[in-house]
């Protein structure tokens, strides 16, 4: 079992809360209906969760541990959506019957799980035959920026071997299709798309909660206390991110794998 390098400091949930269907899942769009049943694994704070919602008959939102799912119910709560339920729930071990849903969810997890093809195994098992398996996840391996600035280099290193260090797949992307054919899938759907961020605004959303997250997330204190990193040296990071964010050339493009694999 992998543990979750992110954590849920103010910072990530920054990041992970503007996301929604457009953003994040418009590759499933097309397989969504007003009759689906969808599970959704890792809802993490919950807004694609509830943008998938307002799009289908039912979803069942999932994470790791009931203060994490909290999240996901809060935010349906405040919503007044009554078509959701929550679930605390380890991915590689469903407790959900066979069949169950039509879609099978997971944005950003197969990257943090200790073994993704297991886990893809048992989205597909409670997949309706037939039904959809999706997942989207970040390849950090090919995320890239201008200005060069050094300082970030060491940042994607050392959050690259953070994750591996808990037991995860920073270039989740890239192996979503292999994944997919180890776990059994024979028709899947490969497809990729991006996060940019070059404008003032992008560039300072995204520039500053990098910078605060490098010092105050639960990647800063893993950073530390396994003496990977200095905290003089995150500052310098931080820092570095703060000059990115207001240099008017600055361009950052993350890359994404997607799969459609048909249960």
């Amino acid at each position: 079992m992998a543990s979750y390098t992110h954590g849920h400091h103010e910072s990530v949930l920054r990041s992970h809360s503007v996301r929604d269907i457009a953003n994040s899942a418009e590759y499933l769009r097309p397989h969504l209906s007003p009759s689906t049943r969808l599970l959704d694994v890792g809802a993490g704070p919950g807004s694609i969760t509830v943008d998938f919602a307002a799009a289908v008959a039912h979803v069942t939102a999932t994470e790791i541990d009931e203060s994490a799912l909290s999240l996901s119910r809060d935010l349906a709560r405040s919503r007044g959506l009554s078509n959701l339920d929550f679930s605390v729930e380890d991915v590689h071990a469903l407790s959900f019957a066979d069949d169950s849903f039509d879609v099978v969810h997971a944005h950003q997890v197969l990257q943090h799980v200790g073994d993704p093809v297991r886990a893809l195994r048992e989205m597909r098992r409670v997949a309706v035959p037939g039904g959809v398996v999706a997942a989207r996840d970040a390849d950090y391996a090919g995320f890239h920026w201008f200005p060069v600035l050094p300082e970030l280099d060491r940042w994607l290193d050392l959050y690259r071997r953070a994750a591996r260090a808990n037991g995860g797949e920073p270039d989740a992307g890239r192996r979503l299709l292999a994944w997919a054919r180890a776990a059994g899938f024979e028709d899947v759907t490969a497809t990729a798309s991006t996060w940019c961020y070059a404008d003032p605004g992008q560039r300072a959303w995204w520039g500053g909660m990098w910078a605060d997250r490098i010092l105050e997330s639960a990647l800063a204190r893993q950073l530390v206390d396994s003496g990977m990193a200095a905290p003089a040296e995150l500052q310098a990071i931080s820092d570095a991110w703060k000059r990115w964010a207001d240099d008017g050339d600055g361009w950052f493009l993350v890359p994404h794998g997607e799969i459609i694999a048909r249960a």
